[in-house]
């Protein structure tokens, strides 16, 4: 007799611990093979530290075949599940097709990045959810300080110093303490001409730093900032972001050339085109973690909504620790269909919430005792050193060294600007020219995945790098956005069509004290997107500006004139040769867009 055949749709912290469960439960009994488009598992709330430069980014992926001998890992992306013929279809990483067969299916592919339509965000915007967007960060952040020292122009040096957060929740908190931290420590060694330093800024429409925890973290995380020099704002947001600056909700102009998006995340929308009910984006289960009606199909983490127990009528929030704890009861539940072990249903207890502010400053309530200081720092430290899978003596030894040495400010130039646009739908994986193209599979699916990658609107369209990000596409009406598109009319009845909360004029958003996701691959009827564009998409050049007639989540995308001139109003500068579509282009992380050059010509810059 056949051994029953287990799949897992994603490897986060849902997906890693099922896999690794089922292992032991199971005991070569079942063949269990997880799909992912990585090789590792990323804990992710360590990522800050690897765009600060504590860590290295291997030390925050754990390998999966190093760490799961017994699970057969499979690279790939679904594309589509067929539930009736039990198959999952994907597409591995050199455009190779396959299926899956299973007797058990886990469906862990996790969230994606929560989108606004707010003008120019998508364009102008990164987000901070994978390992080249960390990379990323950190190469920009190091470069701006590098050109602001060397600039002779004060508004130029002010407006590369400037770097704002959106979202002042778990990621962003995190993101901004570091990044406080690292560019005060270059600008000691190398002080600017012009005798400015960088300034950070931290956005968000709450009342208060980290609003879905603690009141007495928030007061901490936001007295540790402010004492950094933070420019924290509360009841504040972006209304529109061009390649120059963000014009906020308050009216006031800010020039900056970095955006950093962590506004919150969404389920990924695989499971729409399933068919099966859904809360919020989410596949509806059952206490067991198991989808009704389909008794072969279990979900856990961020794609699923698991009754709460502990508060009849919710469902447990989206957040790293819960989905830990989803993966090891699915796996226990799903060993049961198969005569192993008894099921259980999905209880939690709150353990309490950790926030690294950098250096010895951390706020922390380990099982609702408030905390901050160097104790709290390390709580938080030891915490993540017990949940980390793997690489333990390896992060606690960049912990060391970085207490005793001088930090590394330079810049690898790995990633690009347009390798790692924020509505990407795979965030751990950079994109890069010449991937292969996918071919699209009949199914009933809903559309989100072009919705969520624009860039699949555009393959095979050629696109100047002179182009206005306002600037109708081809083959679309002159001056109407795209609808399912960041800044367009969002999709009815779509997860991603709804407002974040605590955004603008929306509700208030969920977001992550973990940044958790849990699961990187997606599944569905339909392809995820198309091919990947070759080359990087267009950038804007306008000015902020104050909209009119609209507001909050409801106004248009389509700019106005620009006031001033634009990299186009003489016509489009050479932008260079082409690079080969097989390969990236040469030379440093510069993305396309303009930067006022005292020669009067239009140059690249970085967004």
């Amino acid at each position: 007799m056949s051994r029953p055949r287990i799949v897992i749709v994603g490897a986060g912290f849902a997906g890693y611990r099922t896999a690794r469960t089922l292992s032991r439960l199971t005991r070569h009994q079942a063949d269990i093979t997880l799909l992912n488009p990585t090789d590792y598992f990323l804990y992710l709330p360590l990522l800050p530290q690897v765009a600060a430069g504590i860590l290295e980014p291997r030390r925050v992926s754990v390998s999966l075949s190093g760490t799961l001998p017994h699970v057969r890992l499979v690279l790939g992306e679904a594309d589509g599940i067929d539930l009736d013929g039990h198959t999952v279809h994907y597409t591995g990483p050199e455009g190779e097709e396959g299926t899956l067969p299973f007797d058990r299916l886990v469906l862990a592919a996790g969230s994606v990045n929560k989108l606004l339509p707010v003008p120019g965000v998508a364009e102008h915007a990164h987000g901070f959810r994978g390992l080249p967007e960390a990379l990323y960060l950190r190469d920009h952040v190091t470069r701006q300080v590098e050109l602001a020292a060397a600039a002779k122009d004060r508004a130029e040096c002010a407006a590369r110093c400037t770097f704002v957060v959106v979202g002042a929740g778990y990621t962003g908190t995190e993101v901004a303490a570091h990044g406080a931290m690292y560019t005060d420590a270059q600008v000691r060694r190398h002080p600017m001409r012009t005798g400015m330093r960088p300034r950070w800024m931290l956005l968000d429409v709450a009342p208060r730093v980290l609003p879905e925890m603690d009141e007495r973290l928030s007061r901490t995380a936001e007295r540790v900032l402010r004492q950094r020099g933070v420019d924290v704002r509360m009841g504040t947001s972006v209304e529109e972001a061009t390649h120059d600056g963000v014009l906020l909700t308050d009216g006031s102009i800010v020039d900056t050339r970095t955006l950093v998006w962590c506004v919150g995340v969404r389920p990924d929308p695989l499971v729409e085109s399933l068919g099966l009910p859904l809360e919020r984006g989410r596949l509806l289960v059952d206490s067991h973690l198991r989808v009704p009606g389909r008794p072969e199909v279990f979900a856990c983490g961020d794609v699923a909504a698991v009754p709460d127990l502990n508060q009849p009528g919710q469902y447990t929030p989206m957040t790293a620790q819960h989905a830990w704890r989803h993966g090891k009861v699915c796996a226990q539940n799903v060993a049961a269909s198969l005569g192993v072990g008894r099921r259980r249903a999905y209880r939690h207890r709150d353990m309490g919430f950790v926030v690294d502010l950098g250096g010895a400053k951390a706020a922390a309530n380990p099982l609702g005792l408030p905390m901050s200081g160097p104790a709290a720092g390390a709580v938080t430290r030891g915490y993540h050193l017990a949940a980390m899978p793997g690489n333990r003596v390896r992060v606690a030894a960049d912990w060391l060294l970085d207490a005793v040495l001088p930090r590394q400010a330079v810049q690898l130039g790995l990633v690009r600007s347009w390798s790692v646009p924020l509505e990407s739908a795979s965030p751990e994986v950079a994109r890069v020219p010449g991937r292969p193209e996918r071919a699209r599979r009949a199914g009933t699916g809903t559309g989100e995945r072009d919705a969520v990658d624009p860039g699949a609107e555009r393959a095979g369209e050629e696109r100047s790098e002179e182009q206005p990000a306002g600037s109708p596409s081809q083959g679309r009406p002159s001056g109407e956005p795209a609808k399912n598109q960041p800044g367009g009319e969002p999709a009815k009845n779509q997860p991603g069509g709804e407002p974040a909360k605590n955004q603008p004029h929306a509700e208030p958003r969920e977001e992550q004290p973990h940044g958790s996701r849990s699961g990187s691959t997606r599944a569905s009827g339909t392809p995820r997107r198309a091919a990947e564009t070759a080359g990087p998409p267009a950038r804007g050049t306008r000015k902020p500006r104050k909209t009119s007639g609209t507001s909050g989540a409801t106004r248009s995308a389509t700019p106005a004139a620009p006031s001033g001139p634009t990299r186009s109003a003489d016509g489009p500068a050479d932008p260079g040769p082409e690079p080969p579509a097989d390969q990236p282009p040469p030379g440093p992380d510069i993305a396309p867009g303009p930067v006022k050059r005292t020669d009067g010509r239009a140059a690249e810059g970085d967004s």
